[in-house]
């Protein structure tokens, strides 16, 4: 759920609450609690713009957890076959 969250700000770049939680296929509640995690952690943070709307937009450091993820996938392929994942074999 978080990793989906820093890919979805990381394409779209900054967010409404509502646009991530549509993105991200998640109710309120749950999103709000990642938001918070994530603010903590130093991987997001909210910006005010306007009249005092907030969006969210990923750190410096949560861009590197998302690059992170995406050379993890490389370097880790997953072979689907009939319906079931296995592993790749080297």
């Amino acid at each position: 759920m978080y990793v989906d969250i820093l890919n979805v700000l990381e394409q779209k770049g900054p967010l409404k609450v509502s646009h991530i939680m549509n993105e991200v296929n998640v109710n309120s509640n749950v999103l709000n609690g990642c938001l918070d995690f994530l603010i903590k952690q130093g991987l997001i943070e909210e910006r005010v713009v306007g009249d005092s709307s907030a969006v969210y937009a990923n750190t410096a450091r949560g861009t590197s957890v998302v690059k992170f993820f995406k050379d993890l996938a490389k370097a880790l392929p997953v072979k689907e076959e009939e319906g079931e994942i296995l592993p790749v074999r080297y």
